[in-house]
């Protein structure tokens, strides 16, 4: 462990566990849900890094505020959240978190300040760019985490935002959270540095890249780091995990454009049980521990299910509200 993991207590790393399984499970259900048709609109699944969301997330402070991209429900989930609630948003039921109309790329939960999902690639950087200029304005001491994929750090906003945000000294972090494709399109295909966090000398900010994004600790040490030198007031911090995405880009996409050797080199790297194998090593947990933390995820998420496919449809008569601001 390093620096800040090191520190987490037992009670600490096996809620970690469980949010990955939680987020295992959700997303998996979910892919199930999809064919079956019940789904409302696109969804995007996280299986697969499930440590790069846990880690980075779970570093922040309740009052921090995170936005996050449409591949987010690992980001979501371990901001805080009712999976009940979530499910029946994604369903586009009433009691979800949007009232059923937002789907699986606007989730949010303002409680814990999560300040939702967005379904523009690189829709988030602008957002919290101002979000992070009003922490700062008002001293809050709060930090702003924008999450977004490899794809999104080709886009111009990133850098206008990473910009703007090293001028003002923002406390603004840009997660990259690299699954190597956007899309269909390799990362090594779209950009000619080797990392994107290479790109954080342009902007004269620190670049912090975590080569095994699939360890939950590491991916907690980092970003712990990037934290305590953003929130001490020096500015911006570049930083991103190195990952992949088991399924597609969409539930849509097959993955045609990957080779099956490809996929299962990085299912033997598999984060959660990765970590289970250190909490065992390590004499945190025994292997009863943690099989009832996974039964445990397996059982809340199947209960949101439940939950999901009974709750009602919106009203009709609801179509034309929220709309504009009363």
């Amino acid at each position: 462990m390093g620096k800040y993991s090191d520190k987490l207590t037992k009670e600490q790393k096996l809620d970690m566990l469980r949010l990955m399984e939680e987020i295992r499970h959700f997303d998996l259900q979910l892919s199930k849900l999809f064919a079956r048709g019940l789904v409302a609109g696109m969804t995007h699944y996280s299986v697969g890094e499930e440590a790069a969301n846990v880690g980075g997330i779970y570093a922040l402070r309740k009052e921090d505020l995170m936005y996050s991209n449409h591949r987010g429900h690992g980001q979501t989930i371990t901001k805080g959240i009712d999976l009940k609630l979530m499910m029946a948003e994604i369903l586009g039921k009433e009691p979800g978190y949007c009232k059923g109309r937002g789907g699986s790329m606007h989730v949010f939960n303002l409680e814990v300040n999560n300040m939702g999902c967005n379904g523009i690639v690189g829709g988030g950087h602008g957002l919290s760019t101002g979000a992070a200029l009003v922490q700062k304005m008002k001293k809050t001491g709060n930090v702003v985490l924008a999450a977004m994929g490899d794809g999104a750090s080709n886009e111009g906003s990133f850098h206008e935002c990473l910009n703007m945000a090293s001028a003002w000294d923002l406390p603004l972090i840009f997660y990259v959270i690299n699954n190597k494709y956007g899309i269909s399109m390799d990362i090594n295909d779209a950009m000619n540095v080797d990392y994107v966090s290479d790109r954080a000398s342009a902007y004269g900010i620190p670049g912090i890249l975590i080569k095994d994004g699939n360890d939950v600790l590491a991916v907690y040490d980092a970003m712990m780091e990037a934290i305590e030198h953003t929130r001490s007031g020096k500015g911006p911090v570049l930083i991103e995990s190195l990952t992949y995405r088991w399924f597609g880009h969409s539930a849509s996409d097959a993955g045609a454009y990957r080779s099956r050797e490809e996929i299962n080199s990085w299912k033997e790297r598999d984060p959660i049980e990765a970590f289970r194998k250190v909490l065992l090593e390590d004499g945190t947990a025994t292997v009863e521990e943690l099989d009832k933390i996974r039964e445990k995820a397996n059982d809340d998420v199947m209960e949101a299910v439940e939950f999901a496919k009974e709750a009602p449809y919106p009203d009709e008569s609801v179509a034309f509200e929220d709309n504009f601001a009363d």
